[in-house]
């Protein structure tokens, strides 16, 4: 008598690896060690294709949107009451870099979800519901302005004219770009709205590996909030400017880093870097006439991050008047916190207790396409540990094994959701 029992979903965790490889070599510098696949670049044009022949090797319904994410969709076996097909269980994240960057940002959510979507074409399931894996557009924001582009655009905070018209650090025209690169899409942005949204990502951070925890369970992630400030001074000589008689943009700047850094620590929560910098004429005998600068403050909590804000608003009004400098200020991006999904967290946790896994609920302190998708989708995120919290940079590490354990269990998340037995 045959056995008509249905297959158990099975990672292939040796295929995921390969691939993990096989895409990171893409973009590499013999001689820095890392890759670079700056958004909408020749060398992520290479990304993108390598991912496309992935998705359509597992027979994947692919679609391109006009701001160039790219989405994989393994067909459903059912309707829904009124006969329409449900909307999608949606994993994904990026495969954009920053320059010299490690081979796991990002690539490990888009191709952990295809990892998944193998596991259920391995196994002969056809799901309940779509499963989606997304490939979203200028994550990063190394070359254009907003990072999380591509799924800020999805989910409808940023509108598709707008982003195409943004102007890149080399001064190219996204728009331009996507279709020089033939990523320039005709699908609408937003025209998938999934069902639930779960992204698989490294921590970035040192807390899991410092814990020795295997996975996190994201359920919150930080506020963000980009400025770039403007000091105009003006220069003069170094040797017979008295420091009462100087309107020095360099000191100013400086003691702005420093009121920033006692921002933070009195906060106790808020994270608050500096990182660019320029003085102007740049000659080591002459006061600064001009500082450009930018910072990042980060905090979970929107009350605390606005505090800090208005803490860094009052010092540079202050410090102008005394030092009489102008200042001006330009926000370059800002972004409140998100709380995922409870529901969704609440899943993730049972399906690493069912594999006896160590773990801790946590808050994410980089931005992830994640956010962008929660306007729009009950939304989580699982973590796995980053040796040394190093990230963006060639020493992004984490082991083969661990990446497996977190690619499992997203699989058995997907199955919980979708009523597969495991």
């Amino acid at each position: 008598m045959s056995d008509t029992k249905t297959p158990a979903l099975r990672l292939n965790g040796a295929v995921l690896l390969q691939q993990l490889r096989e895409l990171g070599e893409i973009g590499t510098d013999p001689v820095a060690g890392g890759r670079t696949r700056v958004a909408l670049t020749d060398d992520e044009k290479a990304g993108r294709d390598q991912v496309v022949a992935w998705m359509r090797a597992l027979d994947l319904d692919v679609q391109i949107d006009r701001i160039g994410n790219i989405f994989g969709t393994l067909p459903s076996a059912t309707k829904d009451a009124s006969g329409e097909v449900p909307r999608p269980l949606m994993m994904g994240s990026h495969i954009d870099t920053v320059v010299n960057a490690g081979a796991l940002d990002g690539c490990y959510g888009v191709l952990g979800g295809l990892a998944v979507v193998r596991a259920f074409r391995d196994a002969g399931i056809a799901p309940s519901r779509p499963i989606t894996v997304a490939a979203f557009t200028n994550e990063e924001g190394a070359r254009f302005h907003p990072d999380m582009m591509g799924s800020l655009v999805h989910a409808g905070g940023l509108s598709v004219d707008e982003a195409l018209d943004a102007i890149g650090t080399d001064g190219a025209r996204l728009g331009d770009e996507l279709a020089r690169i033939g990523y320039a899409g005709d699908m609408a942005p937003g025209m998938l709205v999934p069902h639930e949204y779960l992204e698989l990502h490294i921590e970035q951070g040192p807390i899991l590996e410092a814990e020795g925890l295997e996975i996190g369970v994201v359920e919150n992630l930080q506020g963000i909030s980009w400025q770039q400030i403007t000091v105009q001074g003006n220069a003069n000589h170094a040797g017979t400017t008295p420091t009462r008689l100087r309107h020095d943009a360099g000191y100013v700047a400086s003691a702005t880093v420093t009121e920033l850094r006692r921002i933070a620590v009195e906060s106790g929560t808020t994270l608050a870097t500096v990182g660019t910098m320029k003085f102007e004429p740049g000659v080591i005998n002459v006061i600064a006439r001009r500082a450009v600068f930018t910072v990042d403050m980060r905090d979970p909590s929107e009350a605390r991050l606005a505090e800090s804000e208005a803490r860094l608003a009052d010092f540079l009004t202050k410090i102008a008047q005394a030092e009489g400098v102008r200042i001006s200020t330009e926000r370059l991006a800002r972004f409140t916190p998100v709380v995922f999904n409870a529901e969704l967290a609440d899943v993730i946790e049972a399906c690493v207790k069912r594999r006896g896994l160590s773990y801790k609920r946590m808050t994410s302190g980089a931005g992830h396409d994640a956010q962008m998708i929660a306007r729009i989708a009950p939304a989580a995120m699982i973590f796995v540990p980053s040796r040394g919290g190093i990230s963006h940079n060639p020493r992004e590490h984490t082991d083969d094994d661990q990446l497996v354990r977190g690619a499992e269990v997203l699989l058995d998340v997907v199955a919980q959701r979708l009523g597969v037995s495991q």
